[in-house]
């Protein structure tokens, strides 16, 4: 046996299967002993999961409290399990929302560009343990500030327009009830670019945002007239001319946004994760690569890529763009850019 197979033999299989429209074969990978219950049951069968995944289990439930899933030793990321870790590496995500009609998307719908509190959960329970900190430039409605209250973080959300500021205290006092109350979130409305300056050096475990993708929400296309307009929603972040939405000059706003970035890669610790939530666009004809220039424009502020996760986006709706005359895509995901600040040599 080589150092391979011995490795190997050491390792459970686990399973997951996607649950999308079109077939995708299952991703199979290993999980380090100790991390779930151990042994090996010659009787063990699949057993199907919350979530699609699936992992070998015995047929008869013998499982004591010496076998349930531990949080490895080892592990100064985050509090997540093996079995709860791997599958959030896989590099393609599907969107997760409440529905339009929930109670507590209602909040939530009132920005033109929310980002699903779910979603934004999942970064934070793996870029952070309980208790830490986790900021966000541009909170909008408080997803952010929602999910760090749920999973026992505190929070620091900034948000330039008083409405969605107003908003997300109200989303706080009204869709947090069973939050933990040892943890705070705090709501910082003005220019991110001043409110940064008055956040330390080295304070912030994790930071989490999706921001403005320049100007695109001034466009009255098809959507915004069937899914905003029609229903009395705003379609974009005001007039505020501190709105980097309101440059208009791609390569500025670019350059005006990465500056934000490197602010909050200082107060970002050494060793600390950034996950920025973008999508690519159409300028007129052209297809702007937002995703692609932006981590590009952050190599100059020392956050150095570690992976990139496309979040697709299957509850959208499909419009005929460019029909019967040329090829305009329905943009159906969104790029969330994983960061790293490098530690300290």
């Amino acid at each position: 046996m080589n150092d391979a197979d011995a490795l190997a033999s050491n390792f459970w299989a686990i399973s997951v299967f996607s649950r999308s429209a079109v077939y995708e074969p299952p991703t199979h990978y290993v999980v380090p002993p100790g991390s779930i219950a151990r042994g090996r049951n010659p009787d063990a069968k699949l057993a199907i999961v919350k979530d699609g995944v699936h992992v070998a289990r015995p047929k008869k439930s013998v499982i004591s409290d010496e076998t349930l899933p531990t949080v490895d030793p080892r592990n100064q990321l985050n509090d997540l399990t093996a079995k709860e870790w791997i599958p959030e590496t896989i590099s393609v995500w599907n969107q997760r929302g409440l529905g339009a009609g929930h109670p507590d998307a209602q909040i939530e719908r009132q920005h033109p560009a929310p980002f699903s509190f779910t979603d934004v959960g999942r970064l934070v329970r793996f870029f952070t343990k309980s208790g830490q900190t986790v900021l966000d430039p541009f909170v909008g409605v408080g997803s952010t500030l929602k999910a760090c209250a749920l999973d026992g973080r505190n929070g620091i959300g900034i948000e330039l327009n008083p409405e969605f500021a107003k908003l997300s205290h109200k989303r706080l006092a009204a869709e947090t009830d069973q939050a933990r109350h040892d943890v705070a979130q705090t709501i910082l409305e003005g220019d991110a670019r001043v409110h940064l300056r008055g956040i330390g050096d080295e304070t912030i475990d994790f930071v989490v945002t999706s921001p403005p993708y320049w100007s695109i929400l001034k466009k009255e296309d098809h959507k915004a007239k069937q899914e905003r307009i029609g229903k009395g929603l705003v379609t974009d972040y005001g007039s505020d001319p501190r709105d980097l939405a309101n440059i208009g000059d791609y390569n500025e706003f670019l350059k005006e946004l990465a500056s934000i970035f490197g602010e909050c890669a200082r107060v970002l610790k050494s060793g600390g994760h950034m996950a920025i939530i973008v999508s690519d666009f159409r300028e007129k004809s052209k297809y702007i690569m937002f995703h692609a220039d932006l981590a590009q424009a952050l190599v100059d502020y020392g956050l150095e890529m570690r992976g990139l996760t496309s979040l697709y986006q299957r509850h959208k709706k499909v419009f005929p763009y460019g029909y019967p005359y040329s090829y305009v895509p329905n943009i159906h995901n969104q790029f969330i850019l994983i960061l790293q600040k490098p530690k300290r040599k």
